[in-house]
Order: structure tokens, then C-alpha cells, then sequence
């Protein structure tokens, strides 16, 4: 569990209902479903319009990553490439064959498998290294999508506003209802605005650091195992991994479950 996703989230909310109630407000107010209806609906569409249903549906996927994250044991990696290391300098980098199957990660997988195949360190690093760049790509469109929903949210927030003056304005006989008819008219711009300062734009943020993320451990594990291939000491290996590491150790913090 992403403690800090659950807890921004939360606050949020706490911190806008808490000044509602403070000025006097109500929470039945807020609580339009025909405005939510014309924000969600008419920014779904205007995403729809920008994206495949292919990447939309993979977005809606990814988005339980936001709030819930794998648990990866980065330093089990670092072990594993140490102990590769130490058995190619005994034995040779054709060694390791027999253990290619017992690799579950399939980029580490990869790399080894064409490094025991007798692959060159500067052919490998440009076949992984496009890999890693294709793999970035494809993912860069999760967090777009959401990016985008962030972007039309507040837009279509005022076109839910604008008609709802207009269905005020085709009533003005009834002044006194007229007031009352702008307030629930604006509250279509509340979601606009607060879904795509909430949650959409938010939700990009996290995923593209989650993508980052599993892109430097890819760079991590590619340095491992071209760093085997050169013959270099463990100990030196060691601490060029761990230098990858250390990074994803602060932006993980209190993400624990």
C-alpha cells in the first residue's frame, strides 16, 4: 500500500470538505450527479478521442499501481548479479548457462542469455539499451492519458457550468430560485477542476515515477551484467549497483505496507 497516494488523497478531501463545512457550507451542495456526469463523461469522451481504447484500457489498469505497489527486492537483484559475478570469475561467463533457468526477471534473462552466447559488452548495451528505450516509450502513454484527462477535466467542468446558467437564465421569473440554480450551475467546475488536480494529474505524476523507477533498475541489471562479461572485480560491481539504488531508496520511502 502507497501510503503517501492514500494519505494525499485523503487530506485532499479532508482539507476541502473541512472549509466547506467551516464557511457554513453543506456536502449535499457539492454532490451533483448530472454535474459528474457531464465532467466525467465529456473528458472519458475527449480522452477516447486522443488514445486507442487499447492504451485507455491499459491506463485504467495501471492505475491500482498508484495506490498499490509491488513489493520488488531490488537488493535480491544485486545478490543475484554478485553471485553471477563471482561464478563467471571462477568458472567462465559460459557458466552461467545452467542458471538462465532458474531467472524469473525476463530483461535480466535476456541480457545473460546473450552474454553466455558470446555477445560483444557494446553490441549487447545497444540491443538492451533499445529495449529499455521501446519499453519506456510504450509505457510513456499510461501516464499521457491521464495527463490529458487532467487537461480537458477543467474545460468540460465549464461547459457543465455555462449550460447550467443557461438553464438558470430560461428561468429568471422565478428570481428567487435564481440564486440557488448559479450555485448548483458552478459546481460542475468543482469537478473539472478538483478531478484533474486531485487524481488525474497526480495519478501521471506517480506512474511516470514508477516507470523511471523500473527503468534505472533495467540500467542497474544491464551495468550488471556487462560489468560480468568485462571481468570486473565484485566488489567494484557491487558498488556501481548500488549506486542505482540509492535513488529508488529515497523515492520509495513510505511506501511500505
Amino acid at each position: 500500500m502507497d501510503k503517501s497516494s492514500f494519505g494525499g488523497v485523503a487530506l485532499a478531501f479532508a482539507g476541502i470538505i473541512a472549509g466547506l463545512l467551516i464557511e457554513g457550507g453543506r456536502v449535499g451542495q457539492i454532490l451533483q450527479p448530472t454535474a459528474a456526469m457531464i465532467v466525467l463523461g465529456g473528458t472519458l469522451g475527449a480522452v477516447m478521442l486522443q488514445f486507442p481504447l487499447t492504451t485507455i484500457g491499459a491506463a485504467f489498469k495501471r492505475l491500482a499501481s498508484v495506490f498499490f505497489t509491488r513489493k520488488v527486492d531490488n537488493d535480491a537483484t544485486v545478490k543475484l548479479l554478485l553471485s553471477f559475478a563471482n561464478k563467471a570469475r571462477r568458472s567462465g561467463i559460459v557458466s552461467l548457462d545452467q542458471d538462465l533457468p532458474t531467472i524469473s526477471d525476463t530483461f535480466l534473462k535476456q541480457a545473460l542469455t546473450l552474454a553466455v552466447d558470446g555477445t560483444e559488452p557494446a553490441e549487447l548495451r545497444k540491443i538492451m539499451e533499445l529495449q529499455i528505450d521501446n519499453h519506456a516509450a510504450r509505457e510513456e502513454a499510461i501516464p499521457s492519458v491521464f495527463e490529458s484527462a487532467g487537461g480537458f477535466a477543467p474545460t468540460i467542468g465549464i461547459i457543465g457550468a455555462v449550460m447550467g446558467l443557461i438553464q438558470v437564465m430560461q428561468h429568471l421569473d422565478h428570481i428567487d430560485e435564481v440564486g440557488r440554480g448559479i450555485a448548483v450551475a458552478f459546481v460542475a467546475t468543482i469537478y473539472g477542476v478538483g478531478s484533474a488536480n486531485i487524481l488525474f494529474l497526480p495519478s501521471a505524476g506517480k506512474l511516470r515515477l514508477r516507470l523511471h523507477e523500473d527503468q534505472r533498475i533495467k540500467e542497474m541489471t544491464l551495468e550488471g551484467v556487462i560489468s560480468i562479461i568485462e571481468g570486473m572485480n565484485p566488489r567494484m560491481i557491487e558498488v556501481k549497483l548500488q549506486s542505482f539504488l540509492a535513488q529508488n531508496k529515497k523515492t520509495t520511502e513510505g511506501q511500505q505496507p
